[in-house]
């Protein structure tokens, strides 16, 4: 079992990933469609945060605190 900082370690750079990924996706959908209503704007949200960790299991790059134990 890896320690609490161990785990932020692992975890920091993935979140900082995501944290990207969501600005850049909103910057590019509202320069295209416009302003998105707060129901679109989850749906992103939610897209994002479910689809990155199995995008990045599946390219192997995935940290240890995400594998199955």
């Amino acid at each position: 079992m890896t320690s609490t900082v161990g785990r932020l370690r692992q975890l920091a750079p993935h979140w900082a990933v995501i944290l990207v990924v969501l600005f850049v996706s909103f910057t590019l959908i509202e320069s295209i469609v416009g302003p998105l209503e707060l129901w679109q704007s989850l749906i992103v949200v939610a897209v994002i945060a479910f689809g990155y960790p199995t995008v990045v299991r599946s390219l192997g790059v995935a940290p240890d605190v995400w594998t199955d134990e």
